[in-house]
């Protein structure tokens, strides 16, 4: 069987000239890199803002599980789908972290025949946006210690300093670091550590920011630490935002590519989902609402995570409002959740997935809450059977779900085409009536608490008394409307990576909490969640490499 990349280089790409005159965007608008991608200038985003926005559809997914759900490959099936049905449609992803390229992940860029291109840039450096904004990020950390180091006029207390370097890279070595050792001319020592970039609070400014006098107006009102007394300090105060702003001037224009099948794609942004919002950037996907008919967007790890975040903080945040969401499954991750083991998934076990198919039972339910319709795609691997297919089929019946049985990995947009046609049916419909969770004036607390209730099924939470101290804090500072941005497991309703299906009844522990005032929400962390990751015992580094003729193999 070939693999991804393989598959990826069987197709002659078009120049990106021709994948934007396809999406109606003219080459004066483009600042091209390379043959095969581009970015899209301001001027262009700025003239079509007057144009009917199209219809949204989110894509979001059951718990991941090592057998693999393929919900960035369904994002792009889908779009293919409804683009050789007729309907004009483009794709709004996230841009992939180098750490879980050449950690666990790999990239993420979609597989098989439903891949977003050119595969080895936007796996690695792409257009360069992460590291502006790693250089933003770190701009401002070494702005805070030089402050610090030539008087501290601010008053910035060194033991309350809550801005971290970051690095996008697993690296747990540098979770906890001390800095300003060697001397007095390398500034006071105090303890510190590296996120990863994605789970910077720049990330996050980065892809919820309108526009680029936004986007500075975020930077500044950042939060860097706290004087004695308790007040904050902020970048603006420390004059950083400019410099910032600067850096990420260029990068803040969306990133255009093309599909397999050679249709538009928004490539942009690239929070993580448990430990961040988890979206690509507002500015991308609100220029794809102008120029197409349908907008396929996805929101990462589970519906849990990234599904109520795009949901409760970016449609809340940017204005939007989805007319239908697809939840993506697989047979095999359904075994797993029924206590199925990853060697014996290839075996036919019906009993095992009707265990498990309470996961996407629940997803379903928690995205409907939110008053959208829901589509389940079940993306079909060779070894599924169809009395395994028909257990899916059935559980989701009953709830009045569709579920499409899908195969646009081996296929592309031909095995997405039920798919297409039961999402585009949805949207004419018009049924969505699209809410968020909870209302912006509720308590903090309360916030967290209804998520914990409404999605987890979470008995309670365990809010650590610092963690509730800080939320008062944050209250009478005015970010009492912010919405909650739960730090979790990906792997399960719970804080527990362990407990699979769909567990009720447990409890959220939730040890601290982190103000990000220049996204606009409030980090809950929750449980052991890490936000500088780890490599595993086998990076996927080790197989990849570079062969005589350039070629880079390995990715995937």
């Amino acid at each position: 069987m070939a693999t991804d990349q393989e598959i990826a280089h069987l197709h002659t790409l078009q120049p990106i000239g021709a994948i934007a005159a396809k999406a109606g965007i003219p080459d004066s608008a483009l600042s091209p890199y390379g043959k095969y991608k581009a970015k899209i200038d301001f001027d262009f985003i700025r003239s079509v803002q007057d144009r009917p926005d199209g219809a949204l559809v989110l894509v979001t997914g059951i718990n991941p599980t090592p057998a693999g759900e393929g919900k960035t490959t369904t994002t792009v099936g889908l779009a293919d789908a409804l683009t050789a049905l007729g309907t004009k449609t483009m794709i709004a992803l996230r841009e992939p972290s180098l750490g879980p390229c050449f950690g666990v992940k790999g990239g993420a860029t979609g597989g098989g025949y439903a891949q977003v291109v050119p595969m080895e840039d936007i796996n690695l450096h792409f257009t360069g946006d992460f590291h502006a904004i790693t250089s933003a990020n770190n701009l401002l950390a070494a702005m805070v210690d030089n402050h610090m180091y030539w008087g501290n006029s601010l008053g910035l207390d060194p033991r309350r300093v809550t801005w971290r370097r970051v690095l996008d890279m697993n690296d747990r070595a540098l979770r906890s670091i001390v800095n300003g050792l060697g001397g007095l001319t390398s500034g006071p020592p105090r303890e510190d550590g590296f996120d990863i970039t994605v789970a910077s609070e720049v990330m996050a400014v980065f892809c919820l920011a309108r526009d680029l006098d936004d986007l500075k107006a975020r930077l500044g009102r950042m939060v860097v630490g706290a004087r004695r007394d308790g007040s904050f300090v902020t970048a603006a105060e420390l004059k950083a935002d400019g410099a910032m702003a600067a850096l990420l001037r260029d990068a803040l224009q969306p990133n255009l590519v093309q599909t397999l099948e050679g249709n538009p794609a928004l490539v942009h942004g690239g929070p993580f989902a448990n430990i961040a919002h988890g979206c690509n950037s507002l500015i991308a996907t609100r220029l794809a609402l102008k120029l197409a008919d349908v907008v396929v967007t996805e929101a990462g790890f589970g519906a849990d995570l990234g599904g109520e975040k795009f949901l409760d903080i970016k449609c809340r945040l940017g204005g939007l409002a989805p007319s239908c969401a697809v939840v993506v499954a697989t047979v095999r991750a359904l075994k797993m959740n029924g206590g199925v083991a990853k060697p014996d998934l290839g075996r036919e076990d019906a009993a095992a997935v009707r265990r498990g198919v309470v996961n996407v039972l629940r997803h379903v339910e928690n995205m409907r809450k939110f008053g959208i319709p829901v589509v389940v795609g079940l993306n079909r691997f060779t070894t599924d059977t169809d009395a395994e297919i028909d257990v899916v089929v059935q559980a989701l019946a009953a709830l009045g779900t569709r579920v499409c049985v899908c195969t646009h990995w081996g296929d592309g947009s031909k095995g997405a085409l039920e798919l297409g046609r039961v999402v585009r049916a949805e949207i004419a419909a018009g049924t969505a009536a699209f809410k968020p969770l909870y209302p912006s004036e509720m308590k903090l607390a309360d916030k967290l608490r209804t998520i914990a209730r409404e999605i987890y099924r979470a008995a309670d939470i365990d809010l650590a008394p610092a963690a509730a101290r800080k939320l008062a804090s944050y209250e009478k500072a005015g970010f009492a409307d912010a919405p909650i941005c739960v730090a979790k497991t990906q792997y399960s309703f719970s804080a527990d990576p362990t407990l699979l299906g769909a567990p009720e009844g447990h409890i959220l522990p939730v040890r601290d909490v982190r103000l990000s005032a220049g996204a606009g929400f409030v980090v809950a962390i929750a449980g052991d969640i890490m936000t500088m990751p780890g490599l595993p015992r086998i990076p996927a580094a080790e197989g990849m490499t570079l062969l005589q003729d350039g070629a880079i193999t390995g990715l995937f």
